[in-house]
């Protein structure tokens, strides 16, 4: 039921007519700004507000605003600041609408805040254009922010309602459905298109796993697509919820990863939505590795730490002809050997990087050459060197 619209005390203004008149002239140029600027700035509108959809919403923002100017300018002592029934009654299904449709309330809130923004720009240069003096311009942008508050409010309860009912239950079955797509191999295709049947989820191209700390989850949906799935306890995860973003592959990838850095989170590369489950153990391997916020900056590293064990027999037998020079030795021509190979040779960049003479570098390198022979010359020597190096150990 939506809420009953709030009784406030007398706002002490009565927008001239002529004023209510210029600024209502403006409002279908406002309405199409506000739409405009809510499907620029959030990202999960894009695609809902293109079409029918956007030409619904432009109206509702027209009328909406139509009404305000009505109470504004009113003489029969109605508090412009409280919405009529019928506009906290649409206000309220909206916030069911956008609930039914994945949206967050982040979201919501979000084009709430962009369309009160808006529609004060919009509405002031009115004012203004018909006379209006500061005091009372002043006293306006307060009516008129208290008024889209009550609206907000209104679809955020209706918002919660439905979550409360349908709405609950199929979240249930999405994050079922997110823990099929992250399990192990005994987890069978059908089973995972079962329950993409039963969630009514829309199948993407591609899907992205993200993981992000549990605080900035709420933040984080209001700018990825709404069919976003969440798992809060996915296997292999201590801490942190996994996101399962479809469809942002390509350049759309952007966008996400500008979102990441400041959350916290990490994010893997695009897959198959069936097979999201490698991106999301790349994830992981790279938070254990403590790297950055996105995985596919870090190719190198994860491939040379990919089998730890392995990587360690290859550094042992790449440096065995090292083994009879002291550890202090064998460490600094290792080092040295490592961006010999890095930097191709160029001794002046090697001693520049390890804060030592060119001669000394000439001096080591002689060591090594020493103890490595013709070998060195052996590209398949090389490359196991140069893999072996490539990480630390």
């Amino acid at each position: 039921m939506p809420p009953r619209p709030r009784r406030t005390t007398d706002p002490g203004l009565l927008l001239p007519g002529q004023v209510a008149a210029e600024i209502r002239e403006g409002l279908p140029a406002v309405a199409e700004e506000v739409v405009a600027a809510i499907i620029d700035e959030v990202p999960s509108y894009t695609d809902a507000f293109n079409g029918p959809m956007g030409a619904r919403i432009r109206g509702a923002v027209e009328v909406a605003l139509g009404g305000f100017l009505s109470l504004a300018s009113s003489r029969h002592g109605t508090d412009p600041r409280t919405p009529t029934a019928p506009a906290v009654d649409g206000a309220y299904q909206l916030g069911r609408g956008e609930a039914r449709g994945g949206r967050s309330t982040e979201a919501l809130l979000s084009a709430y805040r962009i369309g009160a923004r808006v529609s004060w720009q919009r509405m002031a240069q009115g004012a203004v254009r018909a006379g209006l003096d500061a005091e009372t311009l002043a006293s306006f942008a307060a009516l008129v922010f208290a008024y889209i508050d009550e609206l907000s409010a209104a679809s955020v309860a209706g918002h919660t309602d439905e979550l409360a009912t349908t709405g609950r239950v199929r979240q249930r079955r999405l994050e079922r459905l997110a823990h099929h797509l992250v399990a192990r191999s005994d987890v069978t295709e059908e089973t995972v298109r079962a329950a993409v049947d039963r969630a009514d989820w829309p199948e993407p191209r591609t899907l992205t796993a993200v993981v992000v700390p549990e605080s900035q989850v709420r933040p984080l949906l209001a700018v990825v697509p709404p069919t976003t799935l969440q798992a809060a306890d996915p296997p292999g995860l201590d801490e942190g919820v996994l996101l399962l973003v479809p469809d942002v592959h390509g350049r759309a990838r952007a966008r996400l990863l500008r979102a990441l850095p400041e959350r916290g989170a990490v994010a893997g590369p695009a897959r198959p939505w069936l097979s999201v489950r490698a991106s999301y153990e790349r994830v992981l391997r790279a938070r254990a590795l403590g790297l950055g916020h996105d995985t596919e900056q870090h190719l190198t590293r994860l491939v040379l730490t990919a089998d730890p064990e392995a990587l360690a027999d290859l550094r042992a037998q790449a440096l065995a002809p090292l083994a009879a020079l002291r550890p202090g030795t064998i460490d600094k021509l290792a080092d040295t050997l490592r961006l010999w190979l890095l930097l191709q040779g160029r001794r002046d960049d090697v001693a520049a990087a390890l804060f030592v003479h060119p001669q000394t570098v000439r001096y080591r390198m002689g060591q090594v050459r020493e103890a490595y022979g013709d070998t060195l010359d052996d590209p398949e020597v090389v490359l196991a060197l140069t893999l072996a190096l490539g990480a630390p150990p």
